[in-house]
Parts: C-alpha cells; structure tokens; sequence
C-alpha cells in the first residue's frame, strides 16, 4: 500500500504541473545582444530576446533571434527560437529545426559550455516578478 502510494504520489504532483497553463503574465523576457567580440557568443545571431516559457509542464529557457536590419515593419517575420539548456538530448534534438540559429560547434560538448551561462541568466530571468525590466549585467 506505502509502495502504491510512494508511485501515486510523484505522478499526481507531474500531473498538477504537466496541465498548468500559463498565462502571458508568466512568460518573461529579455533583450541581449553580443558585446563587441565577445567570444562565448553562442548564436549565429548578434541579437534576440532570451525568454523564460511554460513547455510540458515546467519553465523552459529560449532564444528568439531578434528582427534583422533592413526588413520593413509591414513584413512579416517568423523568428527561429532554440531551447537553451545544458540537458544534452534537448540541445541537439529539441533544436534539430532551428540549429543553424546557433553558432558551429567542433562537439556537443562545446555547445554545451557555450549556451550553459545563458541557460543560468535565463532560469534567473524566470525567477523574476512579471514586467520587472533587467538592466544589463542584472542577470
């Protein structure tokens, strides 16, 4: 009976969480950019927007190449996003659509070292109160 309780238990609370939907109050946002030559640059982008999302139950961290120079604002733009995390499957799978968005790496590995401060900016950025503004260098 404890045995069927212990189970029981963790899957209610997955359950709770897996049918949460967020509200737009929920999602926060932040605009980055690359300074000057900065070398652990991850994206292929200079700019985009680091987002904090509700996905399959809990908060995911993502990147949204920011609008390029030169496209008219009556144009429409779809941005790629990609999953920000050190979670190896999710990096190279969860982002087999969008991957270009990020700039080449010689491994997974290196990939990894290359995205983990943003995937830690952008758990902080989730843990911030909705509309708080982040000045450069909050995070």
């Amino acid at each position: 009976m404890m045995a069927q309780m212990a189970v029981a238990m963790p899957l209610m609370l997955a359950g709770e969480q897996l049918f949460h939907f967020p509200s737009a109050d929920e999602v926060r946002t932040q605009p980055i950019s690359r300074a000057g030559n900065e070398a652990g640059w991850p994206f292929s982008v200079d700019e985009g927007t680091l987002a904090c999302v509700w996905s399959g139950g809990q908060r995911v961290v993502m990147f949204f190449e920011g609008r390029p120079e030169g496209l008219d604002e009556d144009e429409t733009f779809q941005p790629r996003q990609v999953i920000v995390t050190t979670d190896p499957m999710q990096l190279t799978l969860g982002n087999m659509a969008s991957r270009d968005l990020f700039r080449p790496a010689a491994s997974v590995e290196e990939r990894i070292r290359l995205v983990a401060p943003f995937a830690t900016l952008g758990q902080k950025l989730c843990d911030q109160p909705a509309g708080a503004r982040v000045g450069h260098g909050e995070l």
